[in-house]
Formats: C-alpha cells, structure tokens, sequence
C-alpha cells in the first residue's frame, strides 16, 4: 500500500477537485439506535468545506445536531478495481444562518440552480431543510489509477 501524507504539495489542489467533479457525499453519524448513514448533494468552498442541505428533524439531522460532528465518503462507482477513486472525511458540522447562510446558500444554489427555478415540490422540501456546512478536520484521497490502494491524507491546520 502506497501511502503519503498532507505535507506534499498539491494535495488540497487534488482535493478540490475531485470534490468539483462530483456531487453527493454520503453522511455517516451515530445515535442512541445505533449506526446511520444519508446522501445528501454537497457544494464545496475554496478552503474544503461542504455546504448541503437537509431537514434538521431527519433522523441524521437530529445526530448532526447533537453531536457536531460527521464522517463521510465521496466515491466513484466503478467495476474495475485498478479505476477505483474516493474520498473520505471527518470533521465538524453545524447549521448555518445569517450572512454564513446567505454565502453558503450562493455557492450552493450555484452548483445546483435548478433550485431556483420555483417547482412546488422543492420549495416546500426547502421549506423544512436547513443549510449545513462540513469543516473537515481530515481527509483521504483514494486513487487506485496510482497504484494499487494509493492514498494521500489532508489535515486542517
């Protein structure tokens, strides 16, 4: 297993973009019932962090909530493992308002602006949701098209 660590250059630059070409993350948390897990569409900022939108009353909602923090994946789907590429991530997580709402809302309405467009049925999902933001504390980059289990890791400083 070839492994690198977040001090070589160019590993936030990799990060971003793979975070741009792709769209959902999925969520993983825990609760009193145990182990849970949510897609969820994200948009990222310069600095990594994702911004997405989900109903504070959701089951993983309710675990974000309380606990303020969230792991996560982001992966291709892919048969020929030697094509194999991920993300994965820890970090906090809390609930956006005021002006942080407003810019993290842009971003996010920028990357997905089908949201705007006034359909009934998203206004009203909209309606009961609350914009999010990750700061990830860490991260991994899987890339098998670099050999066989290749990873690079990111740290916030």
């Amino acid at each position: 297993m070839r492994y690198s660590t977040g001090v070589q250059k160019g590993i936030h630059d990799r990060l971003a973009a793979y975070l741009r070409a792709h769209r959902v993350a999925t969520l993983a948390v825990a609760d009193a019932a145990g182990a849970h897990a949510a897609a969820v569409f994200y948009a990222a900022d310069d600095q990594l962090n994702l911004y997405f939108v989900s109903d504070p009353a959701s089951r993983h909602g309710r675990a974000l909530a309380a606990t303020g923090t969230v792991a996560g994946t982001v992966q291709d789907d892919r048969q020929e493992w030697h094509e194999i590429t991920g993300l994965q991530f820890h970090g906090a997580v809390r609930q956006l308002d005021g002006d942080e709402r407003r810019r993290g809302w842009e971003l996010y309405t920028a990357r997905f602006p089908f949201l705007l467009t006034g359909n009934v049925v998203l206004t009203g999902a909209l309606a009961q949701s609350a914009l999010w933001k990750i700061a990830p504390r860490w991260m991994r980059l899987i890339d098998n098209r670099l050999g066989f289990g290749h990873k690079e890791e990111w740290h916030r400083r």
